[in-house]
């Protein structure tokens, strides 16, 4: 994966729309699974300044990647396994019904899975996490920005999706990683997502 910032600033309607799909994907990825050595050199590399000073991604963009100097890939996947893997109840919920409903695999769940249906989308069995969650999620976000189909992947499906199964429930998620005390590499994570999120929304509202 390219890492897509310098933080996001673009130059054309179609550089902020390949940016929009690769954040979308690199936050995926990263929920998904702590970075392999590949993902994370990437991350220690990355440049922290934008090309316009002042952009809302730039000090959270450039807090991950501190972090990400500051620890190396097994201190990251150990922080990883803390907040989200073990057995049991993880410390930290990337679930979207878990967050909406206090429980998984319930309504918000279900609703999802319609959308999805509507979408043409469908789970990968062999994965083991439940559609709602937020890998999931923004991947579903990256296919709405970066699809070939335009019936699908346009800004009004894009729209929808973001104010049905993120908007609801990510600043909860957010504030759950930036609480832990065990959260380092996660809370700054958790940082670029309410940031990002934030300025997803502001411009979809303006499609009003």
């Amino acid at each position: 994966m390219t890492l897509p910032l310098n933080p996001p600033a673009t130059s054309s309607a179609l550089d902020e729309e390949t940016a929009r799909a690769e954040l979308y994907g690199l936050i995926a990825a990263l929920f998904y699974a702590p970075p392999d050595a590949a993902l994370w050199g990437q991350l220690r590399l990355a440049v922290t300044q934008a090309p316009v000073q002042g952009g809302f991604l730039e000090e959270p963009w450039r807090q991950l990647v501190s972090v990400a100097r500051a620890n190396d890939t097994a201190q990251i996947a150990q922080e990883h396994e803390a907040l989200f893997g073990g057995m049991g109840k993880p410390e930290v919920y990337l679930f979207a019904s878990h967050h909406l409903s206090g429980f998984l695999n319930e309504k918000p769940l279900a609703a999802l899975r319609t959308d999805l249906s509507q979408l043409g989308l469908s789970r990968d069995e062999t994965l083991p996490e439940t559609e709602d969650h937020i890998s999931y999620l923004c991947e579903v976000m990256r296919y709405l920005i970066a699809g070939d189909d335009v019936s699908v992947a346009n800004l009004t499906r894009q729209k929808e999706f973001f104010a049905r199964h993120l908007q609801p429930w990510v600043a909860a998620l957010c504030d759950a990683l930036q609480a832990h005390p065990r959260a380092h590499f996660y809370a700054a994570l958790g940082g670029l997502l309410r940031a990002f999120a934030a300025v997803e929304a502001q411009g979809f509202d303006m499609l009003n």
